[in-house]
């Protein structure tokens, strides 16, 4: 699958993914008028500011990758990177209607591989996955918190980040430590994608969880 994600959107979509995203970007806009999936201020930006930031990821997924996508909202980054690529892809999102809508957005767009789990994160329990991903869900310490169990040895995190990276960085550094790869986004001159592995706890914060 070719595609090219530029800074001001998505050009050169090979093959049957341009009509997969339009399938995608209809039925959101459609269930948005009942559900807040994404803010109605952003619709006529869908394109630029959630498909195209969330499909820079896909080039970064191992080939069959299995992949967690946590808080997944209204499919990003996890449903579009399942549309984009062959990955196994769970979806984890609590909100009822909003696992509704990835359930239905998921079938419509042919994206095969993916599970949609309408849990609290904090309750999931699947096998573990090479890939964890989250978007504007929540800091860095508590990202790590919810997602360093669930990957495999090897695995890695994919975080899309904004202007606040270097505080979430820091405060992270006090109680996890990890590789840090940061890799400029292509869709938001200030947003960074973070990939980080090798994530283990300090020690002295093993001690402080003890029960």
């Amino acid at each position: 699958m070719m595609f090219h994600v530029k800074r001001d959107g998505i050009a050169d979509l090979s093959g049957d993914l341009g009509p997969r995203l339009e399938c995608f970007a209809e039925i959101l806009t459609r269930w948005n008028g009942r559900i807040n999936l994404v803010s109605p201020r952003d619709l006529p930006h869908l394109w630029d500011r959630h498909i195209a930031d969330s499909l820079q990821l896909a080039s970064l997924i191992p080939p069959g990758a299995r992949l967690a996508d946590l808080g997944s909202g209204g499919g990003f980054p996890g449903l579009i990177i399942a549309i984009a690529t062959d990955a196994d892809v769970t979806l984890v999102e609590s909100d009822q209607r909003k696992a509704a809508f990835l359930r239905e957005a998921a079938r419509a767009a042919g994206a095969r591989r993916v599970t949609v789990l309408a849990r609290r994160i904090e309750e999931i329990d699947i096998p573990p996955v090479q890939v964890v991903t989250a978007r504007a869900l929540a800091a860095l310490p508590q990202l790590l918190e919810w997602s360093s169990h669930l990957l495999a040895p090897g695995g890695f995190c994919l975080f899309l980040k904004g202007r606040n990276v270097d505080d979430e960085l820091t405060a992270a550094a006090a109680d996890w430590h990890m590789a840090v790869s940061r890799i400029p986004s292509r869709t938001n001159a200030e947003g960074t994608i973070l990939k980080l592995g090798e994530i283990t706890r300090a020690r002295h914060s093993e001690r402080a969880t003890s029960p």
